[in-house]
């Protein structure tokens, strides 16, 4: 019987093991030359992969401290599924599963994500966990050169923690630089979206030429002190060209410069005016009523009410 067959009556790690991507990256050494195989292969090594390309199954924080295994009851943090230990220095990473996992690929639903991302951000803070862990790899918990311990059996929904932690404060980042985790994927979808829908405006360039460009700006907002990897960026801003060059055109904003070309009125009057023609072409465009709302600075109700007297 290996390492793993005796953990296996935890159902934590259980879920831990049968969760791994199918061919998870693992080393034995940080910093040294990553590997990939099959799964089994890759529980042998003291690092591996918890997370896939296209999930987040488990939140995981790297806390350099001795005792750090034990101490997240005196933080009145939510017991980790489990903890994994370095038994030469105490220093540990812990583990908090969740039961419904949250998409992290570019067409999964932002809402989620920037939910699992305040989540994360206040865990992080309440355990006093290092930011500038990468949480790519983990320390393996069936490796015997750790100590594992389980503390929580059953996974965890993103709502469980609400009644532990204080989600209405702002992460802690500095702006542009120090976004944190699943934050950084909502920062740079955010920003990269909103840069899109102007730009694409200056010369309407043929699908591969935009493809190129998004790329690129998409890669120097990756600014973050753990910037996002290659893979990441390419999917987001793949994403947000396919869908502006789908649906942003130059017919789509004849209106605009129309009503742009009229004088006359009142100030205020034409200002509104071209708020709504804009508007319009937007959404025929394509464009979510709540993107064209937070473009022109208006009410999401006074989109709708346009919209409805088109």
């Amino acid at each position: 019987m290996n390492a793993t067959d005796r953990k296996l009556p935890s159902s934590s790690l259980r879920e831990f093991r049968e969760r791994l991507p199918k061919k998870p990256y693992f080393t034995d050494q940080l910093g040294d030359y990553l590997r990939i195989h099959r799964a089994e292969m890759a529980l042998r090594a003291r690092y591996i992969q918890f997370n896939g390309p296209t999930h987040m199954h488990w939140l995981i924080f790297d806390i350099d401290r001795p005792g750090a295994a034990l101490d997240w009851e005196d933080r009145r943090v939510p017991p980790p599924n489990f903890t994994v230990q370095n038994p030469a220095n105490g220093h540990a990473h812990l583990a908090y599963g969740l039961a419904t996992p949250v998409r992290t690929a570019p067409d999964g639903r932002i809402a989620p994500l920037r939910y699992a991302a305040a989540v994360q951000d206040a865990l992080c803070s309440s355990l006093g966990a290092d930011r500038g862990y990468t949480g790519f790899l983990c320390k393996n918990p069936f490796s015997s050169y750790w100590r594992t311990a389980e503390w929580e059996p059953r996974l965890y929904e993103l709502g469980d923690f609400e009644g532990w932690l204080d989600l209405s404060a702002k992460p802690r980042q500095a702006a542009n630089s120090n976004a944190y985790g699943l934050g950084r994927n909502c920062t740079l979808f955010e920003k990269l979206r909103q840069w899109a829908y102007k730009a694409i405006r200056q010369g309407w360039p043929d699908a591969d030429r935009w493809q190129q460009a998004v790329l690129e700006r998409a890669a120097a907002y990756n600014s973050f002190d753990q910037p996002l990897n290659t893979n990441e960026v390419r999917a987001i801003a793949r994403s947000v060209a396919k869908y502006t060059h789908r649906n942003f055109n130059p017919a789509g904003f004849s209106a605009v410069q129309a009503q742009r070309g009229r004088k006359g009125g009142a100030a205020k009057g034409a200002s509104y005016a071209e708020k709504r023609a804009q508007a319009l072409a937007l959404l025929d465009a394509g464009a979510k009523r709540y993107e064209v709302a937070e473009q022109l600075g208006v009410a999401l109700k006074t989109v709708s009410r346009w919209k409805k007297g088109q």
